[in-house]
């Protein structure tokens, strides 16, 4: 009969010993905190401050950056603790939170790359109307969709794996992950899948899909057109593509990661993968937006 409970706590078991490299790891990765929040508030701030970028795309970019501060927060402080510490034990309380803020953050991502895609199928597909269509009141509507919907599900996905009871406290990870903590499971966790896999196709695989949808149609509007459109259009494209490509690559190798057997793969290989989701699209994204749209790039120069 397996024994039934509620640990107290949970071990992180994929941090390695790396020896004499563990302060330098330490500064390494605190100054990328840093140099994350710094980048990401200086195009907020930007954006907020200049009337002249109070417009739909902008409003756009701006939840992004803020999503990231949220993301970076909920594993950043944990993380780096854990580095400088030689036991990785984390309370229950503290897990699941972690949980709902880097589940929220990667759903939030996803969605508002959504309502972003149809910014820019608008702005070339039907330029005339843009303006009528997509307002900052809109704009600021569909973002606030964006985060509300993720927050809706992921609170009733995390409040049924919460009440699961468990027979083992180990995640092999660096940081809580719901599907890890639901493989602890003593009974049956069926009812977890279905909300599970409902929540992944309402907040990924749907929006990724809209995402492709709006690009084959942008695409095939801008085909027999001019050089110089097509240069437009690729112009004003550029950095939202670069965003979902990013995050579907990281957000693709978390998921294969997390159905893997991480104790058979190298512990390295397996640490890198782990941090790539919840590390690079907070780096790259301010870095796309605020050198690639001049409007942003000139003023937070201005305002430096």
């Amino acid at each position: 009969m397996p024994n039934l409970t509620l640990p107290p706590y949970f071990n992180l078991t994929i941090f390695i010993n790396i020896g004499p490299y563990r302060y330098p790891a330490l500064v390494s990765f605190l100054l990328l905190y840093v140099f994350i929040v710094c980048a990401n508030w200086a195009v907020l701030v930007t954006i907020c401050r200049e009337k002249t970028l109070h417009e739909p795309m902008y409003v756009f970019v701006a939840s992004l950056c803020f999503n990231a501060l949220y993301g970076s927060t909920g594993f950043f402080p944990r993380f780096l603790l854990d580095l400088a510490s030689d036991v990785h034990l984390i309370s229950r309380v503290a897990c699941f939170t972690q949980i709902y803020f880097i589940y929220t953050y990667g759903a939030n991502e996803m969605t508002t790359l959504c309502v972003m895609a149809y910014d820019r199928y608008l702005a070339v597909c039907h330029p005339l109307h843009y303006h009528t269509r997509m307002t900052v009141k809109k704009a600021l509507t569909l973002v606030s969709l964006a985060w509300l919907i993720p927050a809706i599900f992921l609170t009733t996905l995390i409040y049924l794996s919460a009440t699961l009871p468990l027979c083992g406290n180990e995640i092999h990870k660096v940081f809580c992950a719901n599907w890890n903590v639901a493989k602890l499971s003593c009974v049956s966790t069926m009812v977890n899948n279905v909300v599970g896999m409902f929540m992944s196709i309402c907040t990924a695989f749907l929006p990724l899909a809209f995402v492709l949808y709006t690009y084959t149609r942008i695409i095939s509007m801008t085909w027999r057109r001019s050089a110089k459109f097509k240069g437009r259009v690729f112009h004003s494209c550029l950095p939202h593509m670069i965003s979902v490509l990013v995050y579907s690559i990281t957000a693709f190798c978390d998921i294969v990661l997390s159905r893997q057997n991480v104790k058979e793969m190298n512990a390295y290989v397996a640490i890198i993968l782990s941090l790539e989701f919840v590390v690079i699209p907070p780096l790259l994204n301010p870095l796309v937006y605020g050198m690639k749209l001049s409007d942003i790039r000139k003023r937070i120069f201005k305002i430096v």
